[in-house]
């Protein structure tokens, strides 16, 4: 499968016996999608559009994404639906690598479950291949670990669902270093990405970047502009990022992508955007080279 990225800076997911697949430097997060009064479908697409115009080839889901939390259970699986559906309108399906996730699940009355059992995490790969349309997943990852099932027979499942071919490549997410070693023990290559929330604001994922880095896996920072929407508490919290992007003339967002970036070559970080100017900022942080002096000032706001 050839993903079409155009003259932009990429990194890659994969290796040797997955194959190494480019992918734009900056990726797309799509928990926020839905269609709903205030993100109409026309306004979706033209983000999508807007995306691979800007280089932007990893989109991100997951089958416990929905709209509103007041639907419960019945908004499982409506972002996986939602995005493909938008993909094969564009006629785009083979700009992306879509990945999902499985292991999180909505429950009535708007929360949040976990469910790492075998039995559930096989039946979410059958039921996100359904909802995408398609054979294979490209990466598909264990959404969050659970109280209730041990790591290690979550692994276990990791590799059985890896095995049968249904995806072709497996990430980790909301992990920890020794969750990660175990994990790469067991699936080798098959294992090629762990997603963290990872910001100026949340940086306790150091060490798994630093992980992922010697293992060679990419590090998807989930959540990567969080606390720089807020004008008051970016002045106040993160001054130096304000601080630079006011010396370089563009916005903070643009500033936080690019030092997440500095951080290791292994990072792709996947900034939510439902509108298209906002992708389109995210996505030309990849052009932005931080000064070492002006990298030394973010990492100690």
């Amino acid at each position: 499968m050839r993903w079409q990225i155009g003259d932009v800076k990429t990194r890659h997911l994969g290796n040797q016996t997955t194959g190494r697949i480019e992918v734009g430097a900056i990726g797309l997060g799509l928990m926020t999608f839905d269609q709903t009064g205030t993100q109409p479908r026309e306004q979706l697409a033209a983000t999508v559009r807007a995306a691979l115009d800007a280089g932007v080839t990893l989109f991100d889901t997951a089958d416990a994404y929905g709209p509103g939390d007041e639907l419960g259970a019945a908004a499982q699986g409506a972002n996986e639906r939602l995005i493909a559906g938008l993909l094969d309108e564009l006629g785009v399906r083979d700009q992306v690598l879509l990945a999902t996730k499985g292991g999180h699940v909505r429950t009535e009355g708007g929360g949040w479950g976990t469910d790492s059992s075998a039995a559930h995490l096989h039946e979410a790969v059958d039921a996100s291949l359904e909802r995408l349309g398609v054979e294979q997943i490209a990466l598909w990852q264990h959404h969050r670990p659970s109280s209730k099932t041990p790591y290690d027979e979550v692994i276990g499942t990791l590799k059985e669902i890896h095995d049968s071919g249904k995806v072709r490549m497996i990430g980790l997410s909301n992990a920890d270093p020794e969750q990660i070693r175990a994990a790469h023990a067991v699936l080798g290559d098959a294992l090629v990405s762990v997603q963290n929330q990872f910001s100026p604001k949340f940086r306790s994922s150091r060490p798994e970047i630093d992980v992922c880095d010697e293992l060679g896996l990419a590090f998807l920072p989930w959540s990567p502009l969080g606390g720089l929407s807020d004008a008051k508490e970016l002045a106040e919290q993160h001054p130096a990022f304000a601080e630079v992007a006011a010396a370089r003339g563009v916005s903070a967002q643009q500033v936080a992508l690019a030092w997440e970036l500095a951080q290791s070559p292994v990072v792709i970080p996947i900034p939510g955007a439902k509108r298209p100017q906002s992708v389109t900022d995210s996505a030309a942080a990849a052009d932005l080279d931080l000064t070492p002096d002006e990298l030394a000032r973010l990492d100690a706001d």
